[in-house]
């Protein structure tokens, strides 16, 4: 028997990609950047290299359901996992290894965002292929780490314990702390510094170790799902699954078990990472003019423009002049023009779009 598993998450609606992203389509479901395969297809791409399909669970909305199915036809229905509600990472996590501890309780799990991009695919695979071999033989919940190359305020930061690496594998280190989007000041420390990484959000451990976490650290979501145990698979599951979210607290894995556990470890490595959560994100990875401009769309027309991300539907003809670092986005007869350093205040924009203009533009 195989395993490895590998729980996907592409529950959320990508609002900081708004009004790209949508509420009915959100980003994991996009061809963003313009590959021909979505965010979720990239994911499920990159690790079917090292993880049978029949070993995969994604979990997402239970408004998904079909958006899943028609994109990863590979994998069967009964490895979609819908959760009725939004209840950050951690129920999940917690969700799908308790479905997976019905099957195989000897299984070594990767749990990845829908929402990656990594440029170097071989040197990537071959850090979680080391991963998978540390956790299957010790008591370690693990993480990757990618060195930061600037103060960046959106991601978080991991400290490691020392510079000197654990056991044979080189890059392997204690965590020391974990630190939550740092303000630009203590985000210019960290960098100076050089303790500290920043947190991919991808996570290794054995079924064992993380269901063991869950006991010590978030023993109310583990009492929660453990309840399960004898519904998952049966017709019972969805009315439990309703009744247990609705109960549930709203707290990621990071805050509920990995800032807590004494356990934790991190990989530390370059491989061309990058969250692609935002529209600066994006610009960050895309191609761009001599005027550091990265367009979509056929008819987009620039005079005196430079260092603007431009996406617009293919068939609509757009005239931009003077504009120094916005984004410029239209959706399904939505426009939003936006600073790219002002990007933070997209949700807040949808927030208010919600409340005056209806769901109908979310």
């Amino acid at each position: 028997m195989n395993n490895t598993y590998c729980i996907i998450m592409a529950g959320g609606i990508g609002s900081r990609f708004w009004p790209l992203s949508k509420s009915n389509m959100p980003k994991q479901f996009i061809d963003i950047l313009g590959t021909g395969r979505t965010f979720l297809q990239q994911t499920y791409d990159r690790y079917k290299e090292i993880c049978p399909d029949e070993n995969f669970y994604i979990v997402t909305s239970s408004d998904y359901r079909d958006l899943v199915l028609s994109q990863i036809p590979e994998i069967h229905e009964c490895q979609v996992l819908l959760e009725p509600l939004r209840r950050n990472t951690a129920p999940c996590i917690a969700y799908a290894c308790h479905k997976i501890q019905k099957i195989n309780p000897d299984a070594n799990i990767i749990v990845a965002p829908s929402d990656h991009h990594i440029q170097q695919e071989d040197v990537f695979l071959e850090q979680i292929r080391k991963g998978l071999e540390f956790v299957s033989h010790n008591d370690a919940l693990l993480t990757l780490g990618i060195p930061p190359s600037r103060p960046e305020t959106g991601y978080g930061y991991i400290q490691i314990e020392s510079s000197k690496s654990i056991g044979s594998i080189s890059n392997l280190h204690k965590v020391k702390t974990f630190t939550e989007k740092p303000d630009l000041q203590l985000a210019k420390i960290f960098l100076e510094s050089g303790e500290f990484f920043w947190n991919s959000g991808i996570f290794i451990w054995s079924l064992q170790s993380i269901l063991k976490a869950f006991k010590v650290h978030l023993s109310s979501v583990s009492e929660l799902f453990e309840k399960g145990n004898k519904l998952y698979g049966t017709v019972d599951e969805v009315p439990f699954l309703n009744k247990t979210y609705s109960e549930c607290q709203n707290i990621s894995i990071d805050y509920g078990i990995m800032e807590k556990a004494s356990n934790v470890y991190v990989m530390c490595s370059d491989f061309g990472w990058s969250d692609l959560g935002t529209w600066g994100s994006l610009y960050d990875n895309s191609r761009k003019d001599p005027n550091g401009n990265a367009v979509s769309g056929d008819g987009v027309m620039l005079y005196s423009a430079k260092n603007c991300i431009v996406n617009m539907p293919g068939d609509k003809l757009v005239v931009l002049q003077g504009l120094d670092g916005y984004i410029v986005v239209e959706s399904e007869g939505t426009l939003m023009v936006c600073r790219k350093e002002d990007e933070q205040q997209i949700r807040q924009f949808v927030n208010d779009v919600r409340l005056s203009k209806g769901e109908s533009f979310i």
